[in-house]
């Protein structure tokens, strides 16, 4: 069997699912929930909400600034989402009732990435897995307080 490809980080917030979820498919709250510091700003003439197929651009920074173009590739309405740009990787959220809240999970699965192994020696899951985690802490702020 082949090596996972995958890592992921779960919280449970005490919030609505659909309310989590809307602030995910919202393009505009990205830059606000990103936690590694690299989504900088939603690129002009955005959709309003995601939904499968959807493409939608980022400013980007990570050392140098340039932009990227994702695509909705997964999207079951307040369950889950996941999109993916020109190298293939996946960014994905999913969302279950539990007590207390939310379970929230976000994956970063790069067994679809044209280049896997040099995501994996550039150091990417790790570093991502960290931004995830500090993501999954500023939805939680944005979903309970209005603030990130």
């Amino acid at each position: 069997m082949g090596k996972e490809r995958k890592v992921s980080t779960t919280r449970v917030i005490a919030a609505d699912r659909q309310a989590l979820f809307d602030i995910v498919a919202d393009p505009a709250m990205h830059p606000v929930i990103d936690g590694s510091g690299s989504v900088q700003a939603v690129q002009d003439d955005q959709p309003d909400r995601l939904a499968k197929g959807t493409k939608f651009g980022m400013d980007m920074k990570m050392g140098a600034k340039y932009p990227i173009t994702n695509t909705v590739v997964e999207f079951e309405e307040g369950e889950r989402i996941a999109w993916r740009h020109m190298s293939g990787h996946r960014w994905r959220y999913e969302f279950t009732d539990v007590d207390g809240g939310t379970q929230v999970t976000e994956s970063f699965d790069w067994s679809t990435a044209k280049a896997k192994r040099a995501l994996e020696i550039a150091g990417f899951p790790k570093k991502n897995l960290k931004g995830m985690e500090a993501t999954l802490v500023r939805l939680e702020e944005v979903a309970t307080n209005g603030e990130a």
